[in-house]
Formats: C-alpha cells, structure tokens, sequence
C-alpha cells in the first residue's frame, strides 16, 4: 500500500496536495502506518459521541497536520471529555471541541490556536452552507447575484464581470488557506469582516472575501484575471493586509474604502462647524479623522476687533467630543478623532488637561486625542535648559498685528519669525517656564497616553510635495505625512431653479488629507527572496492606486485631494515577529544595520513600482516641482549608488503615480487577522490571556519556538532607546511617518521620558503614537490599522 492509498483510507476522502506534501515531508511509510493505526484508535473515542464525518473528517485532519506528541488528540479529547455531556447537540459537541482546543492554547503548546482555528472553520463552513442554502445559492456567482438583491454587495460587481469570468475565479480558490488562520484571526473576521444578511447570518466564507475584495479592487484593470488572482494570493497567504475599512467595505454597495482623513480647522464660526460636520461625515462611514486647530483663536483673543470675547480652542473640542461619540463608526465602535495644536499656541496647558483626571471638568474632552505640533526650537530648548521662557500667543493675533500666519512656517524662517512675534510689544504673551509646560505634558503621557507628537520641523524638512503647502499636524494614529490647507467658504448664492428659490452655498476646497492603507506582513514573506518582495510590492502599489480611482468618498474635498496627490500609504506589519524568525535580538546594532537594509529595500521597490505605474497610466498632477521630480528627495536620503541614480533619473522623465507612498499604521486588528506582531511594535508579552465573551483565552507570540523564545523580548523590558534609534532608522526610508509606541516601567522619571522624546528628536523620528505604561490600557487606532 503507497502513502497516498494509506490517506485516502485513514481520511476515506482524496486529500489535498498541501497535506499530502506536509505527510510526506513527516513520515516515511512505515513511520505513516503506525502512527495512523495509533489515532484510529483515539478517534474511536471521538466516534462515541456520534460527531459527524465532516467533524470527524477534520479531525483526522489536524492529526495528520500538528503530529507532535504535544498536539495529541488525546489530550483534546480528554479536555473535551471534561465538560461535555452524552445528550449535546452536535452544534453544542463542535462549540465543546473548540473550546477544548482553545484551552490547551500556551506558550509551550502555540499551535493549538491553529486546531481551534480549524475546528471554527468547520462550524463557520457549517453555518453558510445552512444559510445559503435557505437563499438557494449553489456557487459563486449565484452568491453573487443574491448578495447584490439583498444590498449586501455592490451592483459594479455583476457590471463589471461576466458569469464565466466568476466561475474561473471560483475555481482558483484556495480553501486549505484558511488554516493558515490562528483562532482569534478567524473570529474577528467573522465578527467584523465576512459580510452577514440583516439578520447577522453569515454569507460567504473567508476565501471568497479575499477573492471578491481582489475582484473589486481589480475590476478596472486591462489584464485583470491574472492581477486577481497575485492580489487574492497576496491576501489570502496572509502576506499583506489592507486597512481595516478596505477589508470590511470593498464588494459593498457604499465602499468607503480609506483609512485616514485630516482636517484644517479655520479660524472662523462657518469653517468650525463645517469641519465639526466633515468629522461626523467621515466617522459615518468607518473612518478616523486628524483635525488641527493651530489656526484657531485663543481665548480672550477679539471676535470682530471686540477684545477678550474669543471662548479658545477647548469649547469647541468638547463639540468634536460629542460628535464622536454621537456618530459612531458604522455602529462598531464610537468615532475617533486626534486634535493637534502647535506648541507655541496660547491654550495649550489647558489643551493638555483635557483627558487628565485634575483640573476643571468643564474644560475635558475624554473621548478625544490631543496631540502638539513641536518646533525643533522647542526640543533644543528642552535640552539645553528647562528654566527658559517659552511664549504662548494667539494665532489669530499674530495674523492682524503682523500680516502673517506664523503657523504656516517652519524651521529657520519659522524661528525667525517666531522670536520676532515674542518681541513685539502689541502682542500678547503669555509667559510659561519651559519645565512647568513639559511638566503638563509628560505627566499627561503617563496618565494618559497622550499627546501625541508631532515634530513639525522634521516633518516638513522631508516633504516631498513641499513646493505645493505646508504639513500642519497627522493623522488619528500619526502616520501620515501630507500637504494640508483650510477650505475657503463664501457668501450663499440664491439660484432660481424651476421657478424657486435654490440656496448654494460655494467653497474653495482646501488639501483634505485621506490615505489608503496596506501592510506587508513582514513575518510571512521570504525577506530574502528579491524578487518575492519586489513582486509582492508591486502588486500592493497598484492595489492601493487602484482604491484612489474605486473610492467613495464621504465628502467632495477628499476626492479632489486624492486625486491631486493620488497618496498611498504602504506600511508593515509583524516587525519583531521578522526579527524573532531571524535571530535578531531588538536591543542590538544588528537590529539596526538589518532594518535599515530592509526598509531601504522596501523603499526602493515601492518608488519603483509608483514610477511604473506613472509610466503606464501617468504621473499625478503635482508632480512638477517636486522633490521627486528635482531629484532632492533622494539627495536628502543620500541615496547615491547606481542603482538610486538610474531610478531617479527615470522619475524625472517619466513622473511618479503617487505623491505619498510609504506610512506605517498601527495595524492592531490586521495584524491579528494576519497572525502577526502589530506594526512595528515590540509584543507586550510571549504569551497572556485575553478575556473574551467572558472567559480567558490564550494569545501566543506569532511562530514562538524553543529557538527564538529569547527573541521575543516585551515591550516594557527593552530599552526605549532602541526603540527610538530603530525608528530614526527607518524613518529615512519612510517619506510620510509611523505609528511608533513608547513603553514605559513604573521606574520610569519625567527626565528619563523627556529624553526619549529629545533623543526621538535627535534621531529624526517624525512622530510619536501613545506612551504606554504597564498600568495603563489605551485605546488602538482601528480606522488606520492596516
């Protein structure tokens, strides 16, 4: 009898060809027969509880795939055994059979997150198949046609592909794929991502989302079966992961598919309220919003050359707070918005206070994210001596006594202009010893987590597109990098129209920022391998141009936005999750000569891809005049080699497609669907329970092995400047910015934190996300995770 007969009849079904190779790579036939003759006799146990033969069939599945004494069926039949009853239901046998592979989840044991994963997969299998059938649905296309009555998915679907098209498509699916799913990656997908009916019946399985998100993304493309079918790989192996709303929303009738939207606030009562409007829009569909009131009055500044009647920037904070949480994100969870304000403006200690638990609780805002927009003066200062002035002032102030936004500057020709506001009698000052606002500042990080930081110098020193505007602040999870400008409204225009009367209300739009978000899911490439990852980004880049052109858009400024600059934001996940699989401690100059080599790589593939796409289909608007375009983004990079040199010089003939090409998001439910680390986060811990429907499930360090245990250092015990040098590193790579965490111990002083943030400064790092103390639990970035 050969190995193959030995399956079939172990198995009395054809086996797929991944397991077979797996087996055979395992046993020889000897090996194989014995080890076989052993589980039918543990799976006799299992057939006394009349579990079905698909049930069963999986069974002897995951026997053959996790064949280490460690993942024994016996010990998931004896925990099974434990508390299951002789008269449950087979519905309630396979929730006992999950849960028993759930339990045996540890840090010795990590795969068991997979046999629980397989055996949710049977019940998910099990659940569409009833549901389906009640809408007498055979295959893909008929889901198809159903899901698009029901208004589940979008009519563009059936526009654009023909029946014979969907049954090719159909038959390159890759079912086995979803074992590549740990337990808690497939149950959030079937929360939050597997499109239900109003009913919250689950109607597709997880390849075919993948596939019909492939479909959607690709439907515009002139060759687009074989772009599908490398998209739907990329996605289904878990290589990449695009942002939370493209993963929930493509296929979908209202395909809000971007992650990120920033807002300039004007400093007037109709710009407030249409900004405060734009937020509710945007969380309406699912997304975060960075807003920046820099511009804004202080308080007691003057309302129509009346002094002292401005009520500050914090009243209207609490209006964007309330919006948030009145306007939640599609019903999933409230909206999130991050408000930046500049480090010189005159409310800024009492901006810093509005999450804290002192102070006046009339002036908080707890359900907001503050963040502060910091001049490199601000930093040098903070350095040099922290018993120096620094000055708060009035934006608004500034621009009627000296004709100029101070705002709108940066660097020299900012600190210039800066120092000659503080010695300009007419304005008013309001005076603060530099160690009494870092004070406020670093003891609301430690309560708090926030603010945010935002080093605007840096920031706009590195801006690409800087011949067209100025970078104010970030996004909500301080990633992205991108032009930005308020929009400009004028009077109401009455129109007749049919004999009545048609108010219209006109608008110059300003630079409305909105990215679209993908990760590589570093832990699951072969880094090595050139041409994988080459290939691999190229794919990505056209996926993520593509979503600019599919969009919808929840306000007009955003489309005119996206499609001046055509922004991206290509980022990565499963960072330390690469280093542990590499044998490269985080705490080591390997670690750094590694990331810089590696993101280097990564840049270099991405602007590639961006110019062949400029080539083919050609280059954004603004490209002219641009670093890209005079060569002076590479020049600041000190790219030099051949290799760079040629690349440049094609750009400048040819153009670039996207204005903005690399952002890392936080990636905090992605990478659990992905089974990786978030980001480029350090883990918080090998392993640690998590509660869920009110019991305690494992969660295991991704690929955790005797080999690269120590690898997997937490965050909390490394040291911080690691954190902070690596960041620096990357950043040259990075031409927006990343969602960098600092952790900090219980031991940790307010100087030893204000040096991070100096060093962070030093180092070049564009921005920083939370500050995470072991005892405080803070809220992720869903909108942006990518």
């Amino acid at each position: 009898m050969n190995m193959i007969t030995l399956l079939e009849n172990y198995l009395q079904k054809t086996i797929e060809p991944s397991l077979f190779k797996h087996c055979q790579n395992t046993f020889s036939l000897d090996q194989l027969d014995v080890y076989l003759t052993q589980q039918q006799e543990i799976m006799h146990q299992f057939e006394s509880y009349s579990l079905s033969e698909s049930c069963l069939s999986v069974i002897k599945e995951i026997t053959l795939r996790y064949n280490e004494d460690i993942y024994s069926i016996q010990y998931l039949y004896d925990k099974f055994e434990s508390f299951v009853s002789k008269t449950a239901d087979p519905n309630q046998i396979l929730d006992m059979l999950i849960k028993s592979a759930v339990e045996l989840i540890g840090q010795e044991a990590p795969k068991w997150e997979f046999i629980a994963s397989n055996l949710l997969a049977l019940k998910l299998d099990q659940q569409i198949k009833e549901n389906t059938r009640q809408y007498q649905i055979q295959d893909l296309y008929s889901k198809i046609q159903k899901l698009t009555q029901l208004g589940l998915y979008g009519e563009y679907l059936l526009a654009h592909y023909t029946q014979e098209e969907i049954k090719l498509l159909e038959g390159y699916l890759k079912p086995e794929r979803t074992h590549l799913l740990t337990y808690s990656g497939l149950e959030l997908l079937i929360k939050r991502y597997l499109i239900a009916d109003h009913q919250h019946r689950v109607l597709e399985n997880v390849q075919e989302m993948f596939m019909i998100i492939a479909m959607h993304i690709g439907m515009n493309e002139k060759d687009r079966l074989p772009f599908i079918k490398d998209f739907y790989d990329l996605l289904s192996q878990l290589k990449i992961t695009m942002a939370t709303p493209t993963l929930a929303n493509a296929r979908k009738p209202l395909h809000q598919l971007s992650s990120c939207f920033i807002d300039t606030v004007p400093d007037s009562l109709t710009g407030i309220y249409k900004s405060i409007d734009n937020f509710a829009q945007i969380s309406k569909y699912g997304g975060g919003m960075g807003m920046y009131f820099g511009k804004v009055r202080a308080i007691g500044s003057d309302i129509r050359g009346f002094s002292g009647c401005a009520g500050g920037v914090i009243r209207w904070l609490k209006l964007v707070n309330d919006t948030a949480v009145a306007v939640d994100q599609l019903g999933v969870r409230q909206g999130a918005a991050a408000v930046y304000l500049d480090a010189w403006h005159k409310d800024l200690p009492e901006f810093l206070q509005i999450r804290t638990n002192n102070g006046d609780d009339r002036l908080k805002a707890h359900d907001i994210f503050p963040a502060v927009c910091y001049p490199d003066l601000f930093w040098k200062m903070a350095k040099e001596d922290l018993n120096q002035t620094w000055y708060l002032m009035c934006p608004h102030e500034i621009l009627m006594e000296k004709g100029y936004a101070l705002e709108d500057y940066y660097g020299s020709e900012w600190e210039k202009r800066y120092f000659d506001c503080i010695h300009d009698p007419k304005l008013s000052k309001r005076e603060i010893l530099l160690k009494d606002l870092v004070r406020l500042i670093l003891k609301s990080a430690v309560e708090t987590g926030t603010p945010f930081t935002f080093n605007r110098d840096i920031v706009n020193h590195f801006n690409p597109n800087g011949h067209q505007g100025i970078i104010y602040c970030s996004n909500l999870c301080t990633e992205i990098a991108q032009n930005m400008s308020e929009t400009q409204y004028y009077e109401k225009e009455t129109l007749i129209v049919n004999g009545e009367e048609i108010i219209v209300e006109k608008s110059k739009p300003g630079d409305f920022v909105v990215c679209n978000l993908a990760s590589l899911s570093l832990g699951h490439l072969n880094i090595q391998d050139d041409h994988e990852l080459q290939k691999t980004i190229h794919t990505t880049i056209r996926a993520l141009d593509n979503v600019i052109d599919l969009n919808f858009y929840p306000i007009p400024n955003a489309s005119i936005t996206n499609q001046k600059y055509r922004a991206i934001g290509l980022g990565v996940s499963g960072y330390h999750h690469l280093l542990a699989k590499q044998k490269i401690a985080f705490e080591s100059e390997a670690h750094l000569t590694f990331s810089d080599q590696l993101f280097e790589k990564i840049n270099y593939y991405t602007i590639e891809a961006s110019f062949l796409l400029a080539k083919e289909k050609g280059a954004y608007s603004l490209f002219k005049g641009s670093d890209w375009d005079n060569g002076n983004y590479f020049l600041k990079r000190h790219y030099t080699t051949e290799k760079w040199k040629l690349l440049q010089k094609q750009i400048h003939q040819y153009g670039l497609r996207n204005g903005y090409l690399l952002a890392i998001a936080p990636t905090s439910s992605t990478s659990i669907i992905s089974g990786t680390t978030a980001a480029v986060d350090p883990v918080m811990k090998r392993f640690f329970l998590e509660e869920k429907k009110g019991s305690m499930i494992a969660r295991v360090a991704p690929d955790l092995t005797m080999e690269n245990f120590w690898y997997y250092k937490a965050a909390h015990l490394i040291d911080q400047e690691w954190v902070i040098r690596s960041a620096g590193i990357r950043q040259r790579h990075i031409d927006q910015s990343q969602s960098v965490n600092l952790y900090i111990t219980n031991e940790f002083t307010l100087r030893k934190l204000l040096n991070l943030y100096i060093s962070a400064f030093e180092n070049g790092v564009k921005t920083i996300y939370y500050v995470r103390s072991q005892s405080l639990e803070v809220e992720e970035c869903d909108s942006c995770s990518a």
